[in-house]
């Protein structure tokens, strides 16, 4: 099976690029005279160097609610609050006092910031000028940066997931990872917007993160080579499982392109004469919403809705196609902890059609975000919706939960090997000698133990290594032993190797 796969949470070192998209992919800031697309992703990379969460809702909403907002907006201006008087009273003061000159943009934008951090919501957030203009460059066709999607969870930095082919897919970085410190300057106080702008750079340029993994009791640091990141975004293969033609669709993200790329990949699919369909969005982080609404068109009838849209009042709103029925074929989707927003509505949609949902439980984004600009250029991204299945169940915090359960091999989930001293040796014991052993077996050293414990079966794996390598024949694991480790179980899942969720996957089709 020759699956291209890129995506899964790998090992070790490399590059990332770290956006808005906190819990969404993309979205496009909307005039205030025109409706502007929205977006439905998650996840805060630069996405693309900036990307942001996701905006769910389609235009027709959309345009109703810019409408809505921006006259809500004007209104305001005109009737401005008594208690309002007290902001006004503190601009006054600390302008005309502080014993220090102070920028009148930094305050009002310090204001809107302070408003919105009151909210406690990852996905509200203020974006300046620059940070518009970047964000809609890299919705465009490429960008550059590192590569992965980022929001802020608890006050910290936190990756969604990386992106497919991009710098920090490749040095292995993972969904729930946090970024402690740039380039050894520590970020703590800092807000999304402040974190991402140090992050991104032009392409070739470096960047080290040190980073903080759920599991692993030391941080660690990468160190990232910026690159150019393409926005392509629909990949697919043709597989004989069993004696059945199977179709393989993965989607990385949900851009303007997504949906157009799906349909005509899936028609050359079915010209094939396929008997089975998996998609596959591990690592997806969202995108528009409108993107995910034209795929499903293809999967869900009209008969009932493909999601739904509910309003703080608690007053939802369906959505419906216009297909006839169902594929004749089976379908399944797979999904990890790096699934959010417009991923999970594909799946969770898919989930209540009685499809298949395999892998492990979806990120847990499922509110709605819109754009509105603020007249100078700026925007705000606020949460004004949460989305829910067709069945009008949220996922929202929770995830969209497998209905086949399936983890991969261990070594996916291995992290970077640190040497703390010239060596790790014979009767060692540390926690970066586990993540060396589960690297050994992965690659087909066995040891006996995976514990920490450097016995004498994981000093033969080490020393058949170094043998087959080249390397000096020790049997001691010191800096040069240990990056030809990790880079070698990171190109062995790069290639796709015992992707046992894809295997599962295909599997269950034909159950």
């Amino acid at each position: 099976m020759n699956v291209k796969k890129q995506h899964i949470v790998l090992i070790i070192i490399a590059a990332l690029f770290v956006g808005f998209l906190g819990g969404y992919i993309g979205y496009k800031t909307m005039d205030p005279n025109e409706s502007a697309k929205q977006q439905t992703t998650d996840d805060g990379s630069e996405n693309n160097d900036a990307q942001q969460n996701e905006n769910d809702e389609n235009s027709e909403t959309n345009n109703d609610e810019n409408s809505e907002t921006n006259n809500d907006s004007n209104d305001a201006e005109d009737d401005v609050p008594e208690y309002m008087s007290k902001v006004v009273q503190a601009y006054g003061l600390i302008k005309e006092n502080y014993v220090e000159d102070v920028e009148e943009d930094d305050l009002i934008e310090g204001a809107i910031q302070g408003m919105l951090e009151t909210l406690d919501d990852p996905y509200s957030e203020y974006m300046d000028i620059e940070t518009v203009g970047q964000f809609n460059e890299q919705l465009e066709s490429s960008f550059e940066g590192i590569g992965a999607e980022v929001s802020m969870v608890d006050g910290k930095v936190t990756i969604i997931a990386p992106i497919k082919d991009s710098p920090a897919e490749e040095a292995s970085l993972r969904p729930n990872d946090q970024i402690i410190s740039i380039d050894q300057e520590d970020i703590d106080g800092l807000d999304l917007q402040e974190a991402v702008d140090k992050i991104r750079g032009e392409k070739g340029s470096e960047v080290t993160l040190e980073i903080e993994r759920p599991g692993v009791k030391d941080t660690f640091e990468v160190t990232l080579v910026r690159d150019e990141i393409p926005v392509e975004t629909v990949y697919s293969e043709l597989e004989s499982i069993d004696g059945h033609q199977t179709g393989y669709l993965e989607i990385t993200s949900f851009s303007e392109e997504t949906a157009e790329e799906f349909a005509e990949e899936l028609e050359a699919l079915e010209n094939e004469g396929i008997e089975g369909l998996t998609i596959d969005v591990r690592g997806n982080p969202g995108g528009y919403l409108e993107a995910v609404e034209d795929i499903l068109a293809n999967f869900v009838p009209k008969d009932i809705p493909y999601m739904q849209i509910e309003n703080k009042e608690g007053e939802k709103q369906p959505f419906y196609s216009t297909l006839d029925e169902k594929k004749s074929y089976p379908i399944n989707i797979l999904v990890d902890e790096g699934s959010a927003s417009a991923s999970e509505i594909l799946a969770v949609a898919l989930q209540e059609l009685e499809y298949d949902v395999v892998g492990k439980t979806s990120y847990g984004k499922g509110t709605v975000q819109q754009a509105v600009p603020l007249g100078d250029g700026s925007t705000i991204k606020l949460t004004i919706y949460r989305w829910l299945s067709p069945n009008g169940v949220s996922i929202n915090e929770t995830g969209v939960e497998p209905t086949v359960e399936k983890e991969q091999p261990d070594y996916y989930y291995s992290h970077p090997i640190r040497v703390e001293d010239d060596s790790y040796k014979l009767d060692d014991t540390d926690e970066q000698i586990e993540n060396i052993q589960i690297i050994l077996n992965g690659l087909g050293y066995e040891t006996d133990r995976v514990d920490g414990h450097f016995d004498e079966t994981t000093e033969k794996a080490v020393t058949d290594f170094q043998e087959d390598e080249d390397l000096d024949v020790t049997g001691e694991v010191n800096e040069e032993t240990g990056g030809h480790l990790e880079s070698m179980i990171i190109e062995k899942i790069r290639n796709g190797e015992d992707d046992e969720q894809l295997e599962e996957a295909f599997k269950s089709l034909y159950k």
